[in-house]
C-alpha cells in the first residue's frame, strides 16, 4: 500500500461519447470508461493505476465534463500527460487537463453539486439519434413539464426515482435548478443537484414527459414522491439522450 506521505493526488478532467460504453464505473466482462482509462495511465506511468470518479454514468450516457482522481508515487507531467493520454486512448474518450491536488482531496465526495442535461427531438431528426430521445410522434406541453418542475423543489426524498436494488445508504437529493427549455424542434431539461441516485434523471425525465403528453397532471408528481416507489413513476428515458456537463468543487472559487 502506499503510503500517504509518497503517495500525489492528480484531479483529471475528461469528457467522452457513452455510446461504446456500459457506463463510466468498472463492472466485469463489459466495457467501461473506467477500465479505459485507468489501462491508458498505468501503461504510460509505468505502475498501477486507480482512478475514482465523481460519479457513475449509467449504460450509453455522455459526459460533456467530469472529474476523477489518481493516486500516483511519482511527479507527472500536467502539460504532456493529457496529449499522451489523448493519443492512447480511443477517440470517444478525450483529456481536457490533469492538475495536482491536495491528498485528500476527493472526486466524488468533495463535489458540491452535478448538472445533468437531457435532450428530447420533437421532429424526426437523423443528425441527433445518438444524442437525443426522438419523441416526434406526440407533442409534449413544455409549459406543464415547467410547472412539474416546481414541485420537485417541495422535496428532498427521491426514492420513487431510484433505481431498485441499489446500496444507497440515503435517497435524500438537494434539488438547485429544474427547467425545460425549447430551441426550435428540441427539448433541453437541465436539472443541478447536489447529488443524484442511480437512474434518477432519467426516471425524471420519463416521468415529465407522461406529464408533457397529458397523461397524468402535473399535481401528480407530488403523489409519485410521497409514495416513495419507483413504480409509481414513468419509465426510464433513453441513455443516450442524458450528458453530465459539470461537476462543481470549492477549488472552482479559490
Amino acid at each position: 500500500m502506499l503510503s500517504y506521505y509518497t503517495t500525489l493526488r492528480y484531479f483529471i478532467e475528461f469528457s467522452y461519447n457513452g455510446k461504446n460504453y456500459f457506463g463510466y464505473q468498472i463492472q466485469p466482462d463489459a466495457i467501461t470508461v473506467q477500465e479505459e482509462l485507468e489501462k491508458a495511465l498505468s501503461t504510460i506511468l509505468r505502475e498501477e493505476i486507480k482512478t475514482t470518479g465523481a460519479g457513475r454514468t449509467d449504460t450509453g450516457v455522455h459526459a460533456k465534463k467530469i472529474f476523477a482522481h489518481f493516486d500516483t508515487e511519482q511527479p507527472v507531467d500536467e502539460i504532456n500527460l493529457p496529449y499522451k493520454l489523448n493519443s492512447f486512448l480511443p477517440p470517444d474518450i478525450s483529456i481536457k487537463r490533469i492538475f495536482k491536488v491536495k491528498g485528500d482531496f476527493h472526486a466524488r465526495f468533495d463535489a458540491m453539486y452535478r448538472t445533468y442535461e437531457y435532450y428530447i427531438s420533437l421532429a424526426k431528426n437523423p443528425f441527433t439519434l445518438e444524442s437525443a430521445w426522438q419523441h416526434w410522434k406526440r407533442p409534449l406541453d413544455i409549459h406543464k413539464m415547467n410547472e412539474a418542475c416546481k414541485i420537485l423543489f417541495e422535496y428532498e426524498d427521491f426514492t420513487s426515482f431510484a433505481k431498485l436494488k441499489t446500496d444507497n445508504k440515503t435517497n435524500i437529493c438537494k434539488m438547485y435548478k429544474a427547467e425545460w427549455e425549447q430551441e426550435g424542434t428540441e427539448l433541453k431539461f437541465t436539472v443541478s443537484a447536489n447529488r443524484f441516485l442511480r437512474n434518477m434523471v432519467r426516471a425524471i425525465v420519463g416521468t415529465m414527459v407522461e406529464i408533457g403528453s397529458g397523461k397524468i397532471k402535473p399535481e401528480d408528481l407530488r403523489t409519485i414522491i410521497e409514495d416513495k416507489n419507483r413504480n409509481a413513476a414513468g419509465t426510464s428515458a433513453p441513455g443516450h439522450g442524458l450528458f453530465l456537463v459539470d461537476v462543481g468543487y470549492e477549488f472552482y472559487f479559490l
